[in-house]
């Protein structure tokens, strides 16, 4: 028995005419903001907020930065301007007791390190002992 897979199911049916629901929404929430500005306001002062909020409903509707709804910038932008951008070190207090619990845990793993020293040493060991080893050979 076979079954139809959906298919195409991130994209959002076209409800008025090339537009979706969503994008309908901001372009008619945007256009009814400009005409309460044109309204209220004299033309000279509403254009310079006319043309912002057109600009943010066209962006809302159309604009998709790296394929995700200009929504989700939109709405971190604001998170990030509104919340506190404080941010406070507070050093935690060892008690004593927390002190000696760690001296009791015993130590189950080795990390050697080295030094640029130690490497140059060990390489340059590895140098001599070939060519002794291939001089060696070349002599028998």
């Amino acid at each position: 028995m076979q079954f139809r897979v959906p298919q195409f199911i991130d994209i959002e049916d076209k409800l008025f005419g090339p537009l979706t629901f969503k994008q309908f929404i901001y372009l008619a929430g945007g256009a009814g903001l400009v005409f309460v500005i044109y309204k209220t306001i004299p033309l000279v002062f509403a254009i310079f907020l006319m043309i912002p909020v057109a600009g943010l409903a066209a962006a809302l509707a159309f604009y998709k930065p790296n394929g995700k709804p200009f929504i989700f910038m939109f709405q971190s932008a604001v998170k990030y301007f509104t919340t506190n951008k404080l941010y406070v070190w507070k050093q935690k207090i060892k008690k004593a007791s927390d002190k000696k619990e760690e001296e009791e845990i015993p130590a189950t793993s080795f990390i050697p390190t080295s030094s640029s020293g130690n490497l140059r040493d060990l390489s340059w060991s590895l140098d001599i002992q070939d060519d002794s080893l291939l001089n060696n050979e070349q002599e028998k």
